[in-house]
């Protein structure tokens, strides 16, 4: 029986799971669940991810949650997976494991709540906060400073001194891409100080070229979106 995957393309966990997939050459079915309609919430999904949440997958009577739990997963069930995604080495293992716990704590903390309270908020019908939108700046900012200082080793392409890309890679990369509905003037005042996460990002896309693009295909749309002038040549004044 073939994978199903349910995702919406507007979550930066659910692109995670189809890039890979795309890029390994794993046979699915993408099951479509659209966030904004509140689809996650129906019976039918929950039966499928009692969190609500995406992404998810059904693999023949398995089913599992959360994006990095179902990385892991397919790095190590499926045949022929690069060692490089999840390594057989117990210690990159162990390493890959506490970026991804980082990410979540950090990144995912800083970067989804300061798109949401600023640009995206108003265009998915969601009450913007400000003072969240300056707690998460601040975290998303020192996050990634911490990528850079930290995570990102001297004249190495990917995370934690690697030359090829790890599930960590792919979900972090995925994470800030969200950046991009910000708009070109804000995603380079933010991304700007922070010249090797720029370029892990441009490795990372390279790596899984064609699929990254197609699979951010949507994030473009949406930024294209929210730069439209508004009705009647009005000045926006959040540009």
């Amino acid at each position: 029986m073939k994978l199903k995957v349910y995702a919406d393309r507007g979550s930066e966990p659910s692109r995670a799971i189809l890039i890979f997939c795309k890029v390994n050459g794993i046979e699915f079915e993408e099951i479509k669940i659209e966030l904004a309609k509140r689809q996650q919430h129906s019976p039918e999904y929950k039966a499928v991810n009692p969190m609500g949440q995406v992404p998810a997958i059904v693999d023949g009577e398995f089913q599992l949650f959360e994006s990095h739990a179902i990385l892991i997963y397919l790095a190590s069930a499926y045949p022929g997976i690069a060692d490089h995604w999840y390594p057989n080495d117990i210690f990159k293992r162990a390493k890959i494991h506490s970026v991804l716990d980082w990410h979540h704590s950090n990144l995912r903390r800083g970067a989804a709540p300061y798109v949401v309270n600023t640009v995206l908020g108003p265009f998915v019908g969601i009450q913007v906060n400000p003072q969240i939108a300056a707690e998460a700046e601040k975290l998303l900012l020192s996050s990634l400073s911490k990528i850079e200082s930290f995570w990102l080793k001297e004249n190495e392409k990917f995370l934690l001194g690697s030359s090829q890309p790890s599930i960590a890679d792919l979900s972090m990369v995925c994470e800030i891409m969200q950046l991009e509905v910000l708009g070109d003037k804000e995603r380079d005042r933010i991304l700007g100080p922070y010249e090797k996460v720029q370029q892990w990002i441009e490795n990372t896309k390279n790596a899984t070229g064609p699929h990254f693009d197609e699979i951010h295909t949507l994030i473009f749309q949406i930024k294209a979106m929210l730069q439209k002038p508004p009705p009647g040549g009005a000045i926006n004044e959040a540009e």
